[in-house]
């Protein structure tokens, strides 16, 4: 019993935290939802990945991005390109025009499969691209913007503009993109029916684990000195420039890791959902990844997570129960929860978590903590006032 209470306590707080998450993902929710409710949470544990990359890069680096949707979107559509492409065999299209391309592009009297297409063939490739694309998408914005010192709300506003810009680009080019419908009928992944429930079970359960592998990495990162520094970026960006370290090389790095994570959330969702379309590319869904990681806690890795969650559920209830209210009732949710909980429902933990520890530190002697933990680990940087009485 002390080791497992020490266990959740401290510097083993984040592996703790993230080991419950584990839990509920792999144990609890499949036991308890049926196969649809599950596909649905699949989907929501897509929107966790971009939640998690924004608890890193706003909560711990203070860069908020309004455009995270950019990334999640690259990587939908280079897993959706290579699913396409394998969906689009001569056989299956031989009713077309030209057979062996996907149907928007013989619909638009492209008789040949562009270019850029092509290496896509490879799922190796497509892999290499789902990683590779928005973390170098990412970095070409970083090193532009950080590099010219541009940050907070002109950064977030040109993140906002550059969804935009590739939303309609996207439209735009409907015979290379598929247009607003998006790439769509995507059915097999290596001539394994991705439709079929055990298909999405599988799905699932993958889902769980690369989205766990991410929050170590995230722990790993924060608890390295290049947390510590991100951190005080964060604070005291001046300082920590005095101090001698290029301020905009760790942003850049931040920037791109959060592209990085967001990129596998979007090619899990095309496999999830079997569609990917620029709805979820513009200002629309990146604003409302932001508020995930705002209600979930933007100082806690697993709060963002917790917070994709019980937001895409409440607003899948609301909807059901109450279809023309579900918006507004999503957003009174949002209201009260930043007005009360400026941490996030994380913070929970920081203001009634001595509670749970007291009865541990009667029965074992231990000190009284009356630190801000939010549950992984980390802290919240206490009110500028309380940090001037510190000694």
């Amino acid at each position: 019993m002390n080791t497992l209470f020490r266990f959740f306590q401290g510097r083993h707080a984040g592996l703790g935290s993230i080991l419950l998450l584990a839990v509920v993902l792999m144990v609890v929710m499949p036991l308890v939802f049926d196969i649809y409710r599950l596909n649905l949470a699949g989907r929501y544990l897509t929107y966790a990945f971009v939640a998690l990359g924004l608890v890193l890069c706003w909560g711990y680096g203070g860069i908020l991005s309004l455009g995270q949707g950019i990334f999640f979107g690259i990587g939908g559509y280079a897993m959706a390109m290579f699913l396409k492409i394998e969906s689009s065999d001569p056989e299956s299209t031989s009713i077309q025009t030209t057979p062996g391309i996907p149907d928007f592009m013989d619909w638009n009297r492209i008789t040949e499969l562009p270019w850029f297409w092509v290496p896509f063939n490879s799922l190796t490739f497509t892999i290499i691209a789902v990683l590779v694309l928005p973390a170098a998408f990412a970095f070409l914005i970083g090193f532009a913007m950080f590099k010219r010192r541009v940050s907070g709300v002109y950064f977030a506003i040109i993140t906002q503009a550059l969804a935009v810009v590739l939303t309609i680009l996207i439209i735009g080019q409907q015979g290379y993109t598929g247009g607003i419908n998006g790439i769509t009928d995507l059915r097999t992944l290596m001539g394994w029916d991705i439709r079929d429930d055990s298909a999405r079970y599988l799905l699932y359960y993958l889902n769980a684990v690369l989205l766990i592998g991410c929050l170590l990495i995230g722990r790993w990162v924060l608890n390295c000195k290049y947390g510590r520094i991100l951190t005080a970026l964060r604070d005291k960006e001046d300082r920590v420039r005095f101090s001698g370290y290029d301020v905009a090389n760790f942003k850049v790095f931040i920037f791109c890791l959060a592209a990085f994570i967001s990129g596998i959330g979007g090619a899990m969702f095309t496999l999830q959902v079997g569609f990917m379309s620029p709805s979820f590319i513009g200002i629309v869904p990146s604003i409302e990844f932001v508020i995930f990681a705002a209600i979930g806690g933007r100082l806690s890795l697993v709060g963002g997570v917790y917070g994709a969650l019980l937001v895409s559920f409440a607003k899948t209830m609301f909807a059901e129960a109450y279809p023309q209210l579900w918006q507004f009732l999503v957003g009174a949710v949002f209201i009260l929860v930043v007005l009360v909980l400026p941490y996030g429902l994380a913070s929970i933990y920081g203001r009634f978590g001595h509670r749970l520890r007291e009865p541990y530190e009667r029965w074992f002697g231990e000190r009284k903590s009356h630190s801000s933990d939010l549950g992984d680990g980390f802290q919240a940087p206490l009110p500028e006032t309380l940090q001037e009485k510190r000694p």
